[in-house]
């Protein structure tokens, strides 16, 4: 099983066009971050967490042939603005996408695109399979995924662990529950925005707190903001075993 990040940006805070700051600007491609976005293979099966504005271009750089399901974390526009993009995956499969998500999550995607639901579809379409879940685990071909409540601000959304691998974005707080099904877990992939703290997303010292709870094998950092600072600056920083993950890194599992 293996792990590539995609994106492991956001849209929180100025964009690069409008500032002048070190990493905005910086020659270091792991600084050079699109909207967060993994893609899990394991076996003969393709999972895709998330489905930003940037999907188009991280697609191309993958070189990603085929996608047998998605796991949606929430419905924020940087997590499933690239939605439409996915039509010629939907094609490649024949039919309808499976796509995994709550069910308020599911209520945004067929008001946004309501298209791609349509009783009669415009030719062309990409066309979607919604499974609304919650917190019971849930399985895509025969893998076992488990939901993983987490608070984004006031606002619960989904994390996911799948064996022994653990992926939570745009969290602020979680459940104690949450924090017992990620006990035991080998890698985790955690949000930190940035060094400050923030009203709806952990802030580094907040996603080292979790990572000291759970102890885990291994972790790496997304959903950074250019406020975390340089990656060559902030690495050296972190306790062994916590790296910043970039751009098109592959892990294995």
């Amino acid at each position: 099983m293996k792990l590539t990040f995609l994106g492991t940006g956001t849209s929180t805070g100025v964009p690069q066009l409008l500032c002048d700051c070190k990493v905005c600007h910086s020659t270091d491609p792991r600084d050079k971050r699109m909207r967060t976005s993994a893609l899990l293979e394991t076996g003969d099966t393709v999972i895709l967490i998330d489905c930003g504005p940037d999907f188009y271009h991280q697609m191309l750089a993958s070189g990603t042939k085929r996608i047998d399901a998605v796991l949606l974390t929430h419905s924020h526009y940087d997590h499933v603005g690239g939605i439409d993009d996915m039509r010629p995956f939907c094609h490649a499969m024949g039919g309808h996408l499976p796509v995994y998500c709550k069910r308020d999550v599911a209520a945004d995607l067929r008001s946004r695109v309501p298209y791609c639901f349509a009783t009669r579809l415009y030719p062309g379409v990409p066309t979607f399979a919604l499974n609304e879940i919650d917190r019971d685990p849930f399985s895509v071909n025969g893998i076992e995924i488990v939901p993983l409540p987490v608070m984004h601000g006031k606002l619960e959304i989904r994390g996911y662990r799948i064996g022994s691998f653990a992926y939570i974005t745009d969290c602020l707080t979680m459940p104690d529950k949450t924090i017992k099904r990620l006990k035991g877990t080998d890698t985790l992939v955690i949000n930190a925005l940035r060094i400050k703290e923030h009203h709806t997303h952990m802030n580094l010292a907040q996603a080292l707190d979790v990572i000291d709870l759970v102890k885990p094998r291994r972790a790496f950092l997304t959903h950074l903001s250019h406020d975390m600072g340089l990656h060559a600056a902030v690495q050296p920083t972190l306790p062994p075993g916590v790296r910043i993950a970039w751009d098109g890194l592959t892990i294995e599992l």
